[in-house]
């Protein structure tokens, strides 16, 4: 393959998907100038280590400390570690800390919208753990809360790990706070999904309900370079230190720390009014679609308080198709037929925004348009919003 077709691939997906497409996958967003232009920057090509093996990291170790300050303020926590290179890092590391072959981890069941990742099919196999999962309802796309409470006591979980990927509505974590507590059992949250809701004040505060850590992607509700992030309260957040460095994570890559310590200063800055009108576009989605007589989940509970919204596609196979055909369109969803409204909030689309998407879509899915049609209005809808907002000029 010579330089030239690189080049050429590359120029193709950034005209077609940053240009003339709507991205509604609710697990990307879009980064800010100022954040892409330090993922280019010199740290990333260098080493640091806590050691101090490596000479010529004064920088580096200064930009590492400002970030940790930053996520520590804008999460409310006592301790933050920027260096897991993924979510599912992230998770790793919380969960080879705290706990031991045989112990028993509780999740919400990847049938139920869980994590796989965090299920016996991955993670927890591979570290020898038995996985448990939470008592679900699956009309109120919610963990069932006595169920649950009888569980805990039953089994006494080692971790209760709240989150999801398809996660509409906050999880009972206070509800369920104290039945943990009694057995001493560590609560943590996987909020990859909601993290920029919880940085900007919507959904729910975790720490304030009661979680011990925070885990999650930085590269889905929240706006920065692809990543994972902890934050945990002070004696559990040592521990993590403790077992991050070298048995888990090495080269942190650094010019990803320093992009995602410019994405956290946006949010700092930013964060509430993005995160308020990204709730407000996913409730407008939803409404609109439901209008339109698409069968939207959650209906019953006000469709969604996140930043996703879910259509009942009837299966995993139909959902593999309606994105399929609406990919034709130039819209980008998952196979789950997850819609995310992170990334359409970030270039400046509001309410009006919404039943217009809402309205292509129902021309392909409902009104069988061709996709041709449909495509030449999204582009010509898309070429509207140029600018990303809610950061830095």
């Amino acid at each position: 393959m010579s330089m030239e077709q690189v080049v050429d691939l590359a120029k193709k997906h950034e005209r077609w998907r940053l240009d003339e497409c709507l991205n509604l996958i609710p697990s990307e967003n879009i980064t800010s100038p100022a954040v892409r232009q330090l993922m280019i920057s010199d740290m990333g090509h260098r080493y640091t280590s806590q050691d101090t093996y490596y000479a010529g990291t004064r920088y580096i170790d200064e930009m590492e400390m400002l970030g940790e300050a930053l996520a520590k303020e804008v999460f409310k926590a006592e301790t933050a570690n920027l260096r897991p290179i993924s979510g599912h890092m992230s998770d790793i590391i919380l969960i080879s800390t705290f706990a031991k072959p045989m112990e028993k981890v509780m999740t919400v069941h990847p049938l139920n919208g869980g994590y796989p990742g965090l299920s016996e099919e991955g993670l927890l196999r591979v570290l020898g753990l038995q996985g448990v999962y939470f008592p679900f309802d699956r009309q109120r796309m919610n963990i069932r809360v006595d169920e649950s409470a009888d569980l805990i006591k039953k089994i006494k979980p080692r971790i209760v790990v709240f989150g999801a990927s398809f996660f509409l509505f906050p999880h009972p974590v206070r509800e369920l706070m104290e039945v943990c507590r009694d057995d001493g059992i560590l609560v943590a949250y996987d909020g990859s999904h909601v993290l920029g809701l919880v940085a900007g004040g919507e959904f729910q505060n975790p720490f304030k309900d009661g979680v011990d850590i925070l885990v999650g992607s930085t590269h889905k509700s929240f706006f920065g370079p692809q990543g994972g992030i902890i934050l945990a309260k002070r004696e559990y957040g040592e521990q993590i230190a403790a077992n991050v460095h070298p048995m888990l994570v090495d080269n942190a890559h650094w010019n990803r720390v320093a992009a995602l310590t410019m994405a956290l200063a946006e949010v700092k800055e930013f964060g509430r009014a993005y995160a308020h009108q990204v709730v407000k576009n996913a409730k407008a989605l939803a409404k609109s679609l439901d209008h339109s007589g698409l069968s939207v989940v959650g209906k019953e509970y006000g469709f969604t308080k996140s930043h996703q919204v879910i259509l009942d596609a009837g299966g995993s196979k139909a959902g593999r198709d309606v994105a399929r055909r609406l990919e034709k369109a130039n819209m980008i969803t998952d196979c789950g037929v997850r819609l995310g409204t992170c990334e359409v909030t970030r270039l400046g689309m509001k309410e009006s925004e919404m039943k217009e998407i809402a309205e292509f879509i129902a021309r392909i899915l409902l009104k069988n348009e061709k996709p041709q049609d449909v495509k030449r209005d999204v582009v010509k809808f898309r070429t509207q919003f140029e600018k990303i907002q809610f950061c830095f000029d």
